[in-house]
């Protein structure tokens, strides 16, 4: 599945926020995400609009690991 091409920041967290991921802390224009359910984890994305395609590719790459799905699954779940 192709990766969407207008994803900003404040999208992206709130389609992450379905899977447990808070803000938790903001430096400079990075934002850091964590979900405190088991398995915890914690990831920082730019907070850019767009994000750029690479970044949002290594994003989605990491989460599908630890949420143990394909990422084509986890792009259908987050952005439809």
């Amino acid at each position: 599945m192709k990766l969407p091409r207008d994803v900003d920041a404040k999208s992206l967290i709130k389609a992450l926020g379905t899977l447990g991921y808070r803000p938790t802390r903001q430096t400079g224009s990075h934002i850091r995400l964590s979900r405190l359910a088991s398995p915890a984890h914690s990831l920082t994305i730019p907070n850019h609009a767009p994000i750029k395609l690479g970044t949002l590719n290594a994003i989605l790459v990491e989460v599908a690991a630890y949420q143990r799905m394909d990422k084509s699954t986890l792009i259908t779940t987050l952005f439809g």
